[in-house]
């Protein structure tokens, strides 16, 4: 832009119009631009060869081309988000996830990513949980704001009601809260999503009698404005032993103890927060569903444009109508641990497929990517077909979910001809100061081909960003860069 407004004379709006046309590849409005471009230079006693370079230049960009500022700023911050993921994991989850609190698709796949890194999600609590996803206990606590229905003001009021202990129960809350920040709405979503289950009430009772304790609530908060208490906050001890004093309020109704089924909480919690929280429907059987598909739904979006993929999942929510000639067809939403995707049925896979499209049921599904925009995948559906897990798939699957995930090997490659002698006793001194769970093997490269060694299990590492840095200062140019899949192999 400096340029074209110093040599070519252009305006700061005109310089701003060509920069828009190279960094969109717009040829035909940089033609428009040139004529006076080229103007301005002669005008301004630019030398045509100049004039020339400089034109070439702004086409060459046009083409491709990355401002080296921006880059380096950018290297710069995967290389913090990088340390922090490695360093950090669960602040850096948790991070991530509330930054995407307002994208509600998003959240669940994100929430899926910290789950296989091993880092627990803990549900809602309006006791214990802040606007975002915090860290407690290397854990990720469920932020309040990600509720449905429930704003900023609602949440900064639960924040100031409970700085005075916390909520015994969903009459006490009712109470204390400003009934005109948190509504009905907000309330419901609370219990489904199980927000309070640190009061030890069930959601089925506490929505029972939700009513009851909103209509308290707010009495008792109408009372307090008008400056009209109650017998009870005298402190009188009417029955001689200090009861009625000890007791604060007058005692309300008990709540029911009768909780609706697994199926229902799930489907609570997946309305309330768009994810299953305690539990989920597939993860009995995602293992087993992972073998007959090639892509799960959070990859979906790498995947091109017209691609053919297989999916499985759950269908959530389906809806059924007529095209312009009058045949049947679905739009429907498929759901995985990672992710969920719109499908499109039309009217031949749709007799295909016959019962299998109903909502809850498991299937397996092929088809073909459609990219619509930016922001939005659907998959033309080809066929779909119930998804039944044969019991040695069932088994295979608990076993992954129980077996601990092992930590993927440390492959450190060296040049044979570059080894100094005393690696051994260099190198048990930095992997000693990495203790954990990681396997070690040295591939010894040269001429003569690749030798492959094991170390032993005392000399298992944490893999961290530090011990990285050790290796590389300590074995200089013996140390070969890494290539993909060896640590697998070497597995």
């Amino acid at each position: 832009m400096m340029i074209s407004r110093q040599l070519a004379g252009f305006s700061g709006a005109k310089a701003d119009d060509l920069r828009k046309a190279i960094g969109k590849k717009n040829r035909e409005a940089m033609a428009k631009l040139k004529p006076e471009f080229v103007a301005g230079c002669r005008a301004s006693g630019t030398s045509e060869s100049v004039i020339d370079w400089i034109w070439t230049t702004n086409e060459k960009s046009a083409d491709y081309s990355f401002n080296k500022s921006h880059a380096a700023c950018y290297a710069l911050i995967s290389y913090r988000t990088a340390w922090l993921r490695a360093n950090y994991p669960a602040q850096y989850m948790a991070a991530l996830i509330s930054s995407v609190m307002d994208t509600k698709d998003k959240v669940p796949f994100f929430v899926a990513q910290a789950e296989q890194m091993g880092i627990q999600i803990l549900p809602p609590d309006v006791n214990l949980s802040d606007h975002r996803f915090v860290v407690v206990d290397g854990n990720i606590r469920f932020g309040l704001d990600a509720v449905k229905g429930v704003g900023y003001q609602a949440v900064e009021a639960i924040k100031a009601a409970r700085a005075d202990g916390p909520f015994i129960d969903i009459f006490d809350f009712c109470e204390r809260v400003d009934s005109r920040a948190v509504n009905k709405k907000a309330i419901e979503a609370l219990i489904k999503c199980g927000a309070f289950g640190t009061t030890g009430a069930t959601r089925m009772g506490m929505l029972a009698v939700l009513e009851q304790a909103q209509a308290a609530g707010q009495k008792a908060q109408q009372d307090a404005q008008i400056g009209q208490g109650s017998i009870f906050d005298l402190g009188l001890d009417l029955g001689g032993d200090g009861a009625a004093a000890s007791a604060g309020r007058p005692s309300h109704a008990p709540i029911p103890t009768g909780e609706f089924d697994q199926g229902e909480l799930l489907a609570m919690e997946k309305e309330s927060v768009g994810l299953y929280i305690s539990a989920h429907p597939l993860k009995a059987v995602g293992a087993a569903l992972a073998v007959r598909t090639d892509v799960n739904l959070g990859a979906l979006g790498e995947r091109r444009d017209g691609e053919r993929v297989t999916l499985g999942g759950m269908i959530g929510q389906l809806r059924r109508l007529r095209t312009k000639k009058g045949d049947p067809m679905v739009f429907a939403t498929l759901e995985d641990l990672h992710g969920s995707v719109e499908l499109v049925i039309f009217a031949d896979a749709l007799e295909e497929a016959g019962e299998a499209v109903q909502q809850d049921a498991l299937v397996i599904v092929k088809g073909k990517v459609d990219h619509k925009d930016a922001a939005r995948t659907c998959v033309v559906v080809s066929s779909v077909e119930r998804f039944e897990p044969t019991d040695s798939e069932l088994l295979a699957a608990e076993r992954e979910a129980s077996a601990p995930a092992a930590p993927e090997p440390l492959q450190i490659r060296l040049n044979a001809d570059l080894v100094a002698s005393g690696l051994i006793e260099d190198l048990r001194e930095i992997l000693t100061a990495y203790p954990g769970d990681a396997e070690v093997v040295l591939a010894l490269e040269g001429s003569s081909g690749i030798r492959r060694l094991r170390l032993g299990n005392g000399y298992r590492v944490m893999r961290t960003a530090g011990l990285h840095a050790e290796l590389a200062q300590q074995l200089g140019a013996a140390l070969l860069p890494a290539t993909p899949g060896n640590a697998a192999a070497a597995a």
